[in-house]
């Protein structure tokens, strides 16, 4: 729970909220690929369709009646108009019969009509504030997205890194879902102003999500 909103985490890095009949998803990063390539890092342009079959997936499993994107669903300003047409029409058949609301993000401050949709800075649901960039308030409850965490830790005899789902009393900062995204360690300084008080690590690992005591939490 946070504060009054249940939240279940998804493996996918989706949260869905049961009671609100909502798919929250953070970080899509839609065209990193392509953006990356028109500076001569060439990377394999497939980071949308992968992002967007994960998405559908999530959808898939939860049937949400409304998805709320946490910010940099684009990676940057142009990139709607490098996705491919196909890739449109995916995400125009994934808005079929259920709200769809795009939260402005700084690599997406302003979003078209032409994705579908509405779009807004942030969004309350059951007083909890939904944003892309998290805040150092202690003053609310709030779900967001912007750090992309990911946690290190050591599991039979080796160690590996994953993103995860970053939870306290007030607070949840989901994972990046986009395929080129990355992640910020838990670890890093970013992130001590906002669990004054401590957190959870809910990492997404093979087939299942792990609840990581933050002692056993590593750094890079």
């Amino acid at each position: 729970m946070l504060g009054r909103l249940a939240l279940v985490p998804d493996l996918s890095g989706a949260l869905w909220l049961p009671e609100e009949r909502t798919l929250v998803v953070a970080d899509l990063h839609l065209e990193k690929g392509s953006a990356y390539a028109a500076r001569g890092v060439m990377l394999p342009p497939y980071d949308s369709t992968a992002t967007i079959a994960a998405l559908a997936a999530a959808i898939q499993r939860h049937q949400p009646a409304r998805v709320i994107a946490l910010g940099d669903s684009f990676h940057d300003r142009d990139a709607e108009n490098r996705l491919a047409p196909e890739m449109r029409a995916a995400l125009a058949a994934l808005q079929q019969g259920r709200d769809w609301l795009w939260i402005t993000g700084n690599h997406d401050p302003a979003i078209s009509r032409a994705m579908g949709g509405e779009s807004t800075a942030e969004i309350v649901l059951a007083g909890v504030t939904l944003r892309h960039e998290p805040t150092d308030s202690e003053g609310g409850y709030e779900i967001a997205g912007h750090l992309h965490p990911a946690a290190k830790v050591r599991m039979r005899g080796r160690a590996i890194r994953r993103r995860c789902f970053a939870v306290s009393a007030r607070r949840c900062v989901m994972p990046a879902m986009g395929a080129y995204a990355g992640g910020l360690n838990l670890r890093d300084a970013a992130f001590r102003p906002l669990f004054h008080a401590g957190l959870s690590a809910h990492l997404l690992g093979d087939g299942r999500l792990f609840r990581i005591d933050p002692r056993l939490l590593l750094p890079d």
